[in-house]
């Protein structure tokens, strides 16, 4: 069975207390996921998160079918990253670390899913046309939301190329 892993990373002009009190707020997933999702959260996210919190959403990622997802935050360190694992749904694993760091001027975000599918033979042949290009999708839906709640990240230039440039004129 074949493990398939997506890795995204994003800049944000924010702090890195406002990038965790966003990312580790459950009910902020609805805000950066797509509306044809129909994402709903069950129960689990009315509390801050913490190490072993179960959160039940429901969702419609393919054809109007609503599906179940359980999830359990797993890992956790306050400010520096936090793991969610998938205990029930369309996903025969599903295990996704969210990190953040501060980068000159912000914070840079990661995410690592590492994921594997159901159907075995039948999961892999889907894999390229569906599943990876609708997570895809999800994951640029999500890049674009960041970008239009917190502004664009701009890299500062170092003093180094400045002072360069500064000869050379």
């Amino acid at each position: 069975m074949k493990l398939y892993t997506l890795r995204r990373l994003q800049k944000l002009p924010i702090s890195i207390q406002e990038a965790w009190n966003f990312l580790s707020d459950p009910k902020n997933l609805k805000t950066i996921t797509p509306d044809y999702m129909g994402f709903e959260i069950i129960s689990g996210g009315d509390r801050p998160m913490y190490p072993g919190q179960i959160i039940q959403y429901l969702v419609t990622p393919v054809a109007g079918i609503k599906t179940k997802w359980i999830t359990e935050i797993t890992h956790m360190c306050e400010g520096e990253y936090f793991v969610d694992e998938q205990r029930f749904g369309p996903y025969r694993l599903w295990h996704h670390k969210h990190f953040i760091k501060p980068v000159s001027g912000g914070v840079e975000m990661e995410d690592i899913i590492d994921y594997k599918l159901p159907f075995g033979m039948l999961g892999n042949l889907v894999h390229p046309y569906l599943v990876k290009p609708k997570l895809e999708e999800i994951f640029e839906y999500r890049h674009k939301k960041l970008i239009e709640l917190y502004g664009e990240y701009k890299e500062e230039k170092s003093e180094e190329i400045t002072l360069k440039q500064d000869i050379l004129n």
